[in-house]
């Protein structure tokens, strides 16, 4: 009977134990050299093993930081009211954010342009990451006009949340008025907050939200994992 390749024995025993739970999505493997030392092989048999999980979809390397579990996508509707804590929810993950930057600053002409603010006007500047299970989805950047929601920065650090942020301001509701999607590679800024390789795929959404009456109330850009998000746009 022929023998199986050692490094296929490695692979489908790293398989199964991800199958198993052992290693859950987003989880580091272990390194080189303790799969080494584990299945008492050179580093060269475990790195076949690697890349043979790595074709099938299963891990992904990244440089300089390790082999982790591949994340199944996480669901992720765009409709008229996009909520990122509902549709993590919704997908059965745990949703947190994690704010980068918060300032106040004047706008620049696109943001005035998308807030329908004069030139100049002063804006509320977010940005930050959206993460599923502690892994990260997308990196966004939002704007807000700083005259209507003076406390809006306040409330983000209290409330960790957009939407209740912009609800104890005052706005209870608000609604996409549109979104452009298009297809962006990682930047080595991207990548780097992303945990993702520089130049992996990613899908830049630029949208658009207002008020009941018609009225932008944020401008914003998100950047998301091309491998970890399943974009589903619904005429809701």
């Amino acid at each position: 009977m022929t023998r199986s390749p050692l490094w296929r024995s490695i692979a489908d025993t790293l398989a199964a134990e991800i199958a198993q739970g052992r290693y859950a999505s987003g989880d580091k493997l272990p390194t080189e050299a303790a799969l080494s030392q584990r299945f008492g092989v050179n580093r060269h048999t475990v790195r076949h093993a690697l890349a043979a999980l790595a074709e099938a979809g299963t891990v992904h390397a990244r440089r300089g930081a390790g082999v982790f579990v591949a994340s199944h996508p996480t669901d992720y509707r765009l409709g008229r009211r996009v909520r990122f804590h509902q549709n993590v929810r919704e997908s059965g993950r745990t949703p947190s954010r994690q704010f980068l930057r918060m300032e106040t600053l004047p706008a620049d002409p696109r943001e005035a342009e998308a807030l329908t603010l004069p030139a100049g006007s002063l804006v509320h500047v977010v940005e930050g990451l959206s993460l599923a299970d502690g892994v990260p989805l997308a990196m966004f950047r939002s704007i807000f006009p700083a005259a209507r929601f003076p406390q809006l920065l306040q409330r983000l650090e209290e409330l960790q949340s957009v939407t209740a942020a912009l609800a104890a301001c005052g706005l209870s509701d608000f609604t996409r008025a549109e979104t452009r999607i298009t297809a962006k590679l990682a930047n080595p800024l991207l990548a780097l907050h992303l945990r993702l390789a520089e130049g992996a795929a990613l899908l830049r959404s630029v949208a658009v939200n207002v008020d009941a009456a018609g009225q932008p109330v944020e401008f914003g850009q998100t950047w998301f994992a091309g491998d970890r998000v399943s974009l589903t746009v619904a005429p809701d």
